[in-house]
């Protein structure tokens, strides 16, 4: 119950974040922007400047959901971002094309994250069938899998989700330092919607320390559950 709780409370910070952050976006995409470049322009502008020849620029799908991945070397914006000429579009594509450049010059942390990735993915495989067997509960039978047993696997995969959060962050507010230093020093943004994609920026990144402290608060709860079953 504990846990569905926190969990539960996290859920509602992160939509409140997440509402938070779709309304700067929306604001913040009614500002046409003074050079009149789209998302896709800037990010294409951005990568020539770092001297990456082998990254493309992607159109795909959905709202907020541009990244970088490292696997294929593509930057995916979505529609708004890849034709939007504003500030939000700016910012979203800069940001993502400095994840480019963290891969290009091998950046510590993302490559951190990147070989954590299929650490998670198996951690949450795992917890995914130990919450099951939780709720049904046969599975958790002493002479089978005893309870302390099974909730140090829990912890263990949460550690890994907690490590993985708190890597995300440094990766996460890197990129965006290094997007907003671009777009600075090249002249693309004027003062006022420079401020717009720094603002933008701020509030997507709160959505990963949001992220990291659920992970980390839940992790915290399981580890006290099991040092409180060593006391009992």
């Amino acid at each position: 119950m504990g846990a569905l709780l926190i969990g539960g409370f996290f859920m509602l910070i992160g939509w409140m974040v997440s509402s938070r952050l779709k309304s700067k976006f929306k604001e913040y995409s009614q500002t046409h922007l003074t050079r009149d470049l789209t998302g896709a322009e800037i990010a294409r502008l951005m990568l020539a400047d770092h001297g990456i020849r082998d990254v493309q620029v992607i159109c795909v799908e959905g709202q907020l959901t541009d990244h970088y991945n490292p696997a294929d070397k593509t930057v995916n914006l979505s529609q708004e971002v890849y034709h939007g000429r504003n500030a939000a579009a700016t910012a979203v594509a800069s940001h993502e094309c400095g994840h480019a450049v963290q891969h290009a010059t091998a950046y510590s942390m993302l490559k951190l994250r990147s070989a954590m990735v299929p650490v998670q993915t198996i951690s949450a495989s795992v917890l995914n069938f130990m919450m099951m067997a939780m709720m049904f509960g046969a599975f958790f039978a002493s002479s089978i899998l005893p309870w302390k047993t099974a909730l140090l696997i829990i912890i263990v995969c949460y550690a890994v989700f907690a490590l993985f959060s708190l890597i995300t962050l440094p990766v996460e507010f890197d990129a965006s330092r290094r997007a907003l230093a671009w777009v600075k020093t090249r002249n693309i943004v004027t003062p006022a919607e420079y401020d717009m994609s720094q603002d933008a920026l701020k509030w997507a990144a709160m959505t990963y320390v949001v992220a990291a402290i659920g992970a980390v608060t839940t992790l915290a709860y399981y580890v006290m559950m099991y040092l409180g079953s060593d006391r009992d």
